[in-house]
């Protein structure tokens, strides 16, 4: 077993969104920064999202103010400083009577509108549904009039990773696939044991600050033994979603409100496919275990076809997934009453702090890592930050204008005449700038290397795992891109062949968390 000799000033352990995001600013603060993530990165619930930057219109009901408020302002910031994988996306709200009144919406729309410092992102507007091509897709003459909104998009498994990638050119040890067995404290010193899940080799490392970041495994974080009974519970809650292939021609977005209270997106996905979600129902199990039922699939099929014109059936889906929320429990009656927020719990066994996290949402994770610091700083020796440097660093690749990726994509095709136009526009709202230099000098498409389809190369393959922690095809085809949909199953396998037959073992690279 290997006892590293430093000592780092933090430790993390969990790879998703909260621990990357926390990585990443903590190590532009001057922090000395360890993250292990027991899977891959973003590979639990940070890519199981709905796949969006938003305010959470449906949190007002519930009193949510601050969160709803803070996650408004999050959406210009993070557009910002990655405006290649997240992008402004317009949401058409149709009123349904004898659900919420119109004046309750439009209240609501109001507030959405002016509590969180919208600047880029245009306002409410009303719509006539008999006349706008918004109302073609929804049944002829059942809903006349609706309200369309501003919100964000984002590929959200790759936020996850830009934020570690971030996180280690600025000088964080990353290592996925590393489970932390046993954590313990002694004199002032966290010491995390862990095993690399793929070689089964055994190491250590010690840290003067502990964050769990476990996302659903936190309080099981807790049990490897870190003395602390925590006294926060986590509330695990499924939530399931549907892809079918694309249901309408215009670019909008659909957020349906159902009998049940509850509401369900229906976004255009991928270019060539819909996404429909979510659900929200309580989870006992194995997080890890969590898959679409066949009765979330029949619900979210029945809640689109209350308001879509050609009905959407189970026999239309051609990719479902799942994912576990590891949300604080409030005591909430109903799991979509339970709070979005996020909670800290910091104990102090010992002198050695320990910041477990509850909750929180896509959109809030840099606030929330901001705020774990701010919690964090007594204890570590560089706490004091630029003042919201995460909000103004872009993310890698993001370094250009919220308005530049159509002529980045240009740019691409000039550079790189072979390309087709799919396969530039797929590489600039995935890479930003960096797609220039995972192309490299290429000449032309065999200079690519072999080609799995889809428009994914070898080169870009390689690129993925010497940068961006990629183990498996699983990695590729599902959160560093979703070429999954369109890649066939024999496609994915000869992936994964490939793979196996030209990786030896895991790159040096990878283990250090990979200078790029």
């Amino acid at each position: 077993m290997r006892l590293l000799e430093r000592i780092f000033d933090l430790a993390i352990i969990g790879g998703g969104v909260n621990g990357c995001g926390i990585a990443r600013d903590a190590v532009g603060r001057g922090n000395t920064v360890f993250l292990c993530e027991m899977n891959d990165l973003a590979s639990g619930t940070s890519s199981w999202s709905t796949k969006l930057v938003h305010g959470g219109l449906r949190y007002l009901e519930y009193y949510e103010f601050r969160l709803v408020r803070e996650a408004l302002i999050e959406r210009e910031i993070l557009w910002g400083i990655a405006p290649h994988i997240i992008r402004p996306l317009r949401f058409v709200l149709p009123h349904h009577a004898g659900l919420r009144p119109a004046w309750l919406l439009r209240l609501g729309l109001f507030l959405y509108d002016h509590i969180g410092g919208r600047h880029l992102l245009p306002a409410t507007r009303s719509v006539d549904l008999r006349r706008d091509e918004v109302g073609r897709p929804l049944i002829p003459n059942r809903y006349s009039r609706a309200f369309e909104y501003s919100d964000c998009f984002v590929d959200d498994a790759r936020l996850v990773v830009l934020n570690a990638r971030d996180a280690a050119d600025k000088g964080a040890e990353i290592r996925t696939r590393t489970r932390a067995t046993d954590i313990k404290q002694s004199d002032g010193v966290w010491t995390v044991s862990m095993v690399d899940t793929l070689t089964g080799a055994r190491s250590q490392i010690q840290a003067r600050a502990l964050v769990n970041a476990g996302g659903p495994w936190v309080e099981d974080v807790l049990g490897r033994g870190a003395g602390v009974n925590a006294k926060a519970k986590v509330r695990l809650v499924q939530g399931s979603h549907i892809v079918v292939k694309k249901l309408y021609d215009h670019d909008r977005a659909y957020m349906f409100q159902n009998a049940d209270g509850r509401i369900i997106f229906v976004i255009p996905y991928q270019d060539d496919f819909t996404l429909i979600g979510t659900t929200d129902r309580d989870y006992d199990g194995d997080p890890s275990k969590v898959k679409a039922t066949a009765e979330e699939i029949q619900y979210l099929c029945a809640a689109a076809s209350e308001y879509l014109a050609k009905p959407v059936t189970p026999e239309d889906v051609v990719w479902t997934y799942s994912g576990v929320r590891p949300l604080y429990d409030d005591g909430a009656s109903e799991a979509k009453a339970a709070t979005r927020d996020y909670v800290f719990e910091l104990d102090t066994l010992g002198g050695s702090p320990l910041l477990s996290i509850y909750g929180g949402k896509i959109t809030t994770y840099r606030r929330l890592a901001e705020e774990a610091l701010e919690r964090l700083a007594p204890y570590l020796r560089s706490a004091k930050a630029r003042e919201g440097w995460t909000g103004k660093w872009p993310l890698p690749g993001g370094d250009m204008d919220v308005s530049a990726v159509d002529g980045l994509i240009g740019e691409l095709q000039r550079g790189y005449p072979f390309l087709s136009q799919e396969h530039a526009r797929r590489l600039a709202r995935a890479y930003g700038t960096r797609a220039i230099k995972l192309l490299g000098d290429a000449k032309s498409a065999a200079d690519l290397g072999q080609a799995f389809g889809a428009t994914l190369t070898e080169r870009e393959v390689r690129y993925l795992m010497t940068n961006e922690w990629a183990v498996t095809a699983e990695d590729i085809v599902w959160r560093r891109s979703k070429l999954g949909l369109r890649l066939s199953a024999d496609e994915i396998a000869a992936l994964d062949d490939w793979i196996r037959s030209h990786v030896v073992s895991q790159s040096p690279l990878l283990e250090a968390g990979g200078r790029s």
